[in-house]
């Protein structure tokens, strides 16, 4: 096993009625909030009205309308919010999107020139303010780890901020709060959860026996669970474990002892950089071509492994198994009403050599991944998605 660090500082609130909590953690560090959110379903479904009554005696400035993949505009008018009202406490209430707007605002708002800097250079991050967030959507993590990925739309680039300081102070996971969630938001929540296991799993370091087992588990209760909570989405038991699921896949618990660039995140960065899609929906489409494209024989027996531990493949041949298990994943994809294809989603190939060299440029591929790929092999695996 590699060596490795892990302290997460998030209080994690988990279960029904916890967001009652807000106001007394709140209330250690100041009056003045900044609460951050997307449309318009935390009033349809009565959780904006809560969290007006649970904090009443609070001073609350809004920021709504947060992209599903957040923008730096939005960024930049939240840290303007901050800095005007003289904001003590961010919370962000929704899913990834809202809570990664939340952490860069909150370390914006201590920054005098464009937010952009601090995703460049994150050395310029030097203080933040604290985040609380009340999960509405479980799929990024992002209520338990330091990351957030920002989409700047004059550069079309999509890339992430990561700083300890980004830490959420406290987490509210109420699974009761994804009871309402469209069938396609939880489909494409699932995908996301599983391609975070996925880009810790895959990775060359076969050492970390109990880091796999643990990954192992976390795909099962995904595959186990997702269509369940799309069949019946006020199932309490399938929403808590895929809740749950969600955050233990990205709080850095699944790369203990491994580490290495992610492959299939940077492809699919890009394609909602230019696209603006939904990101677990690209994950989904992306994910087996990436799987395909790898297997080989330095690689088969690890997806072999995969095939045989969580799907349950009964094959002694490592080729058969692992395609099978490739297969198994495509299949479980549709089977929860995402696209397998970007032509389904109205995505050519005329952008593919740009969105490729980004894609290498912005990240590990290169020379950090499972199995490096360089321009030309992006490339193929965005055309044989089509």
């Amino acid at each position: 096993m590699n060596n490795y660090e892990f302290c997460v500082p998030t209080d994690i609130r988990f279960g029904k009625d916890q967001i009652e909590c807000l106001d007394k953690e709140i209330k250690k560090y100041g009056k003045k909030i900044l609460m951050v959110y997307g449309g318009g379903s935390i009033k349809r479904t009565g959780l904006y009205d809560k969290v007006y009554e649970v904090l009443k005696g609070f001073k609350i400035y809004e920021l709504p309308g947060i992209e599903p993949n957040p923008k730096l505009s939005s960024v930049r008018k939240g840290a303007e919010m901050c800095k005007k009202y003289g904001i003590d406490v961010v919370l962000a209430i929704g899913g990834g999107s809202c809570i990664d707007a939340s952490k860069h605002i909150a370390c914006a708002a201590f920054y005098d020139k464009d937010p952009w800097d601090l995703v460049l250079d994150k050395k310029k991050v030097t203080k933040a303010l604290p985040i609380f967030t009340v999960l509405t959507i479980c799929a990024t993590g992002s209520e338990m780890n330091p990351g957030a990925v920002i989409s700047n739309e004059d550069t079309k680039e999509k890339l992430e901020i990561n700083h300890p300081l980004l830490y959420p102070r406290l987490s509210v996971c109420d699974p009761t709060y994804l009871f309402t969630l469209p069938k396609r938001q939880t489909a494409a929540g699932t995908a996301d959860i599983i391609s975070h296991i996925f880009e810790q799993y895959f990775q060359p370091n076969d050492g970390a026996y109990i880091t796999d087992r643990l990954s192992e588990a976390a795909l099962k209760t995904c595959f186990k669970y997702g269509p369940i909570a799309i069949k019946e989405p006020q199932n309490y038991e399938a929403r808590s474990n895929l809740m749950w699921t969600s955050s233990i896949a990205l709080n850095h618990l699944l790369t203990f002892g491994k580490g290495g660039a992610w492959s299939v995140h940077p492809i699919e960065h890009e394609l909602s950089a230019f696209y603006d899609i939904t990101h677990g929906v690209g994950l989904a489409i992306l994910t087996p071509a990436w799987m395909r494209y790898v297997l080989n024989s330095e690689t088969v027996k690890r997806f072999a492994m995969f095939a045989r531990n969580v799907w349950d493949l009964d094959r002694s041949d490592d080729y058969e198994a692992a395609i099978a298990g490739i297969s198994l994943t495509e299949h479980f994809f549709i089977e929860l009403g995402l696209p397998g294809t970007l032509s389904e989603i109205g995505i050519d190939d005329s952008k593919f050599e740009l969105m490729a060299s980004e894609a290498v440029r912005t990240s590990g591929l290169s020379t950090r991944a499972y199995v490096k790929l360089d321009t030309e092999d992006v490339v193929q695996i965005y055309r044989n998605c089509l």
